[in-house]
């Protein structure tokens, strides 16, 4: 069975039904086997077919087709029975559609040869592929246009400015369907493009974007290798040409002229000047300067970066009476060269500007810019302190009339002749109170007063040695206990309100009016210091705290003057050897460092502990079980107490004076402020007796007694039996007391200033024998 299609196409297939092996001796031998009906490869189709007719594919025939009709053949797959139809009878193939290979390049069948009057297959379903034949139907085309694209100006011939694409949908491996040749059909002779590749590249040399700016480019891309016949599509690509820097900066002018009055300020805008430039962006910025030093010293210049222009401005006062024109060479340059174009020469130009200084009334201006005076203190009111001069600097030379301004308060101390500028104080003046007084001084001319100028005038107030020295501590002098004659107790220094020249110089001593001070005495030092010295031995603070010692202070003015301060001198146990003269109670405070807050905090604290500890105690006692238990049970009976007792501070629950005095406590219950009665005895007092004895005269056995009956009678207190128990030791011995300290007699004129000498253990010791040795030295 073989097939049979268009002669000549390629892929059709034809091959014996049998195979055949050639032998070793060249005979042939014949394999026998089942036949196989067809074998091919693959039809072709035109695509874009246009005839009336259906376009013939080809032939299905098979070695069991005798001719007589009894084979019927049949297509399934792709496009069977609606784009390719078989003759069942023939085996011819058609395609009834006309097909496109851009949308479909090829197509999979199956074909199968079956018995007509039994249906059964002659031969096994078989795959074949009908390929759609491609023709030249679609044109190329530039997916990505129109497009943008820039090259700078003056830029070489074959310079490149962009690649474009053509692309076209037929077959590229069949004939030259989708073979492009580029070629340009607008922008010549300033831009070429390759055929092969698309690249646009500059054809003509020196383009000048300040000449032409902006370049319209049409690529034409034709398939069939540009054959007669092929097809083809274009695309417009505009071309911008971008600046450089091949431009220098030009004055429209040479010469310029500008007015500027004598009154513009220093620092300000006096006028503007431009150089244009053709080139754009950093290739058009432009820097000023002013070359020649007649300007420069008086002008400067600068450049507005938004329109290039050149800002000139006034660096110094101009002065129409001084000099009436200036001439200024400006010379603007790009800051930003390109070394492509340095042949073309420097890129700069020059300009000259003539300044006219216009004249205007100015007010006057005084000869100095400002004026430093003094006068001495407690002078007398209109004493002179100095003079101030103002001129009118135009040439008319008015007159000047000179105020003070009113709103400063040296408006109150000064004033000025409105004609001289003279200045005079109206009232004496204290340096102690303010040394310095500033005020401003106004000048206008008499002609124009609205025109004012200002100068700041410092007045000095020279001191005069008009306030007495003084000691220059308020503050209490320690004196220790344990001073000694001739110990220094402490240095002090004056201070004089006057200034250093009167003030540096102090000399001290006590008023010559007042009798010797017994207890101290001062010592100059001839350093504007002086010393407090002690004179006598031993001081105690219970017999004399505070004592008083007047200082005469003079100073070295002239004349020399002179005051007397008062100070206070505390007697205190000072700490250890004396070092730190500080009261033992401000000692301890200093020494812990506490501040005031700090200590009310701390008094806070322990008011609130107390006050929680009565709450506790209030509490607790609330608490207490009753004496008696119950109402019926009325009998003697023992209770126990929870509380401990005070020891011998307890003194609410029993007057412990009782057991010590019977007879005061007895006085003592109605009134507490007579001394009760003792029994008189007989016979020479004795020489000295025990207070003790004579308190415990009184018999304890009355008063135990005289207790009892009270307490029967007292009906307040718990119906039951009670213990109460009297420590009472017995009345003291007759002999009295053999202590030294309560015996009278004479005192030892011994020295016991040895004690001072051991050390702070016979401390306490040394002062009771001082303090002794005081009160009869008193």
């Amino acid at each position: 069975m073989n097939l049979r299609g268009i002669p000549l196409l390629p892929g059709l297939l034809y091959r014996p039904a049998a195979n055949q092996t050639k032998l070793a001796n060249g005979e042939t031998e014949v394999h026998h086997r089942p036949k196989r009906g067809w074998i091919w490869n693959q039809f072709f189709v035109l695509e874009e077919h246009m005839g009336p007719d259906a376009q013939y594919v080809g032939k299905l025939h098979s070695n069991s087709d005798k001719g007589d009709g009894s084979v019927r053949y049949i297509l399934s797959g792709e496009g069977a029975g609606t784009i390719f139809i078989i003759d069942e009878v023939t085996g011819d193939i058609h395609a009834t559609k006309s097909l496109d290979r851009e949308r479909k390049t090829h197509y999979v069948l199956h074909a199968q040869a079956l018995d007509r009057n039994t249906e059964e297959a002659l031969e096994p379903k078989s795959e074949f592929i009908i390929k759609v034949q491609d023709i030249n139907d679609n044109a190329p085309k530039f997916p990505d246009g129109p497009f943008v694209a820039t090259v700078p100006e003056m830029s070489e011939v074959g310079t490149s400015v962009l690649q474009v694409t053509a692309t076209d949908a037929d077959d590229p491996t069949y004939g030259n369907s989708a073979r492009i040749v580029y070629s340009i059909l607008q922008g010549q002779p300033y831009f070429s493009v390759d055929p092969k590749t698309g690249i646009i590249r500059t054809a003509l040399a020196n383009m000048d974007r300040e000449a032409r700016e902006h370049y319209t480019v049409v690529i034409q891309a034709k398939d069939m290798a540009g054959q007669v016949g092929g097809l083809s599509g274009s695309t417009t690509i505009n071309i911008t040409l971008t600046d450089v820097n091949d431009n220098p900066p030009k004055f429209p002018q040479k010469n310029y002229q500008l007015y500027v009055p004598e009154s513009a300020q220093e620092g300000k805008p006096v006028g503007k000047i431009k150089a244009n430039d053709e080139d754009l962006g950093i290739n058009a910025d432009i820097k000023y300067s002013i070359i020649n030093s007649e300007g420069a010293n008086m002008f400067s210049i600068s450049t507005d970066r938004d329109t290039r222009e050149g800002i000139i401005s006034l660096k110094k006062a101009l002065n129409y009476e001084r000099k009436k024109t200036y001439t200024l060479h400006i010379e603007g340059v790009n800051t930003h060269m390109d070394p492509r174009f340095s042949y073309l020469g420097a890129f700069k130009d020059t300009a000259t500007l003539k300044i006219t200084v216009g004249d205007v009334d100015e007010a006057p201006v005084f000869s100095m810019d400002y004026y430093i005076m003094d006068v001495y203190e407690n002078a007398p009111s209109g004493t002179e302190v100095g003079a101030v001069t103002a001129r009118d600097p135009d040439s008319r030379n008015s007159p000047v009339r000179y105020i003070l301004d009113s709103k400063e308060e040296g408006e109150r101390y000064f004033r000025i002749d409105e004609s001289s500028g003279v200045v005079r104080t109206t009232q004496p003046l204290d340096r102690e109170d303010m040394p310095w007084h500033n005020i401003t001084v106004m000048a206008s001319e008499v002609d124009n007063p609205s025109l004012l100028s200002h100068v700041p005038v410092t007045v000095q107030i020279l001191d005069v040695n008009d306030n007495p020295p003084e000691i220059a501590t308020d503050e209490e002098v320690i004196v220790c206990e344990s001073s000694r004659p001739g110990q220094v107790i402490q240095t002090v220094t004056a201070v004089d309100k006057d200034d250093f020249a009167n003030g540096q110089r102090f000399s001290f001593a006590l008023p010559s009016q007042l009798p010797v001070n017994p207890n101290f005495t001062l010592k100059d030092n001839e350093d504007s210091t002086a010393s407090i010295i002690a004179r006598r031995r031993r001081f105690n603070h219970l017999t004399q705290e505070l004592y008083e010692l007047p200082i005469v202070v003079w100073d070295g003015g002239e004349p020399s003057l002179s005051g007397t301060s008062t100070l206070t001198l505390r007697v205190c146990p000072c700490q250890r050897h004396g070092r730190i003269r500080l009261c033992q109670g401000e000692a301890f405070l200093s020494s812990a460092g506490l501040s005031t807050g700090a200590l009310i905090a701390i008094l806070l604290c322990i008011v609130i502990l107390l006050a929680i500890v009565v709450l506790f105690i209030t509490l607790r006692r609330s608490k207490k079980e009753p004496l008696i238990i119950s109402e019926e049970d009325i009998r003697e009976n023992v209770v126990t107490y929870d509380d401990e007792g005070g020891g011998e501070e307890d003194t609410e629950a029993f007057d412990i004076i009782a057991l010590r005095n019977p007879a005061a406590a007895e006085e003592l219950k109605f009134r507490r402020d007579v001394r009760p009665e003792t029994r008189q005895h007989r016979g020479p007092a004795p020489s000295r007796r025990s207070p003790s004895v004579e308190l415990d005269e009184v018999d304890v056995h009355e008063f135990i007694k005289q207790r009892l009956v009270e307490a029967d009678m007292d009906t307040s207190v718990p119906p039951y039996d009670s213990l109460q128990t009297y420590a009472y030791e017995g009345q003291g011995s007759p002999t009295g007391s053999i202590s030294p300290l309560d015996s009278p007699g004479t005192q030892s004129e011994q020295d016991y200033n040895y004690l001072d000498d051991w050390g702070p253990e016979f401390q306490k010791l040394a002062e009771l024998y001082g303090a002794a040795e005081s009160e009869v030295t008193t």
